[in-house]
């Protein structure tokens, strides 16, 4: 497994073997056998899959993760490092924080071009960032689940705060 420290960033880690990677939100590969680890708590866990270059991405996206675009900025690098292509790719988005819960306020909502109190919604961001990349909606699988609502299923940094746990999200290429 290949992990990264998780800083909240749009920082993307090229993952050549498995191990701590340093700091940044995104990590890549086309390496057989190393699955690459994220660990959320409300953020999205996005995962991305290139079946033509047998590539994967794994990517954590807080608010500030959507606001840089993180998810773009890893689809970029696969794109330059392996060759991948955005209408190529299949993009699972797991559960997060949804903008049923998600009440920001004026500092964080002038971030995606809101003004005052407001909920955001972080999936429905990442995908239209996506779709002015090239991804159509139709490569794009998200859970649709919240995590801060379903407190039987998830952990939630934000209903449950030093108390959280995290949940882990893992995607690989496979040895053949």
């Amino acid at each position: 497994m290949a992990a990264a420290k998780q800083i909240h960033s749009d920082g993307v880690l090229v993952v050549e073997s498995a191990g701590p990677q340093g700091e940044g939100d995104a990590l890549i590969s086309n390496r057989p056998g190393i699955g690459l680890t994220i660990r959320t708590a409300d953020c999205l866990p996005i995962l991305i899959a290139d079946p033509q270059n047998r590539a994967v991405a794994a990517i954590h996206a807080g608010w500030r993760g959507v606001v840089s675009e993180v998810a773009c900025k890893a689809i970029h690098a696969m794109c330059q490092q392996f060759g991948s292509k955005p209408e190529d790719l299949v993009i699972a988005i797991g559960p997060g924080i949804g903008a049923c819960c998600f009440e920001v306020g004026p500092e964080v909502a002038i971030q995606f071009q809101l003004a005052g109190r407001t909920k955001v919604d972080l999936v429905a961001t990442t995908c239209r960032q996506l779709r002015r990349i090239g991804v159509r909606d139709g490569q794009i699988s998200a859970s649709g689940l919240c995590t801060y609502c379903n407190a039987e299923l998830f952990e939630s940094y934000r209903r449950d705060r030093t108390q959280a746990g995290r949940m882990v999200a893992m995607i690989g290429v496979l040895e053949v």
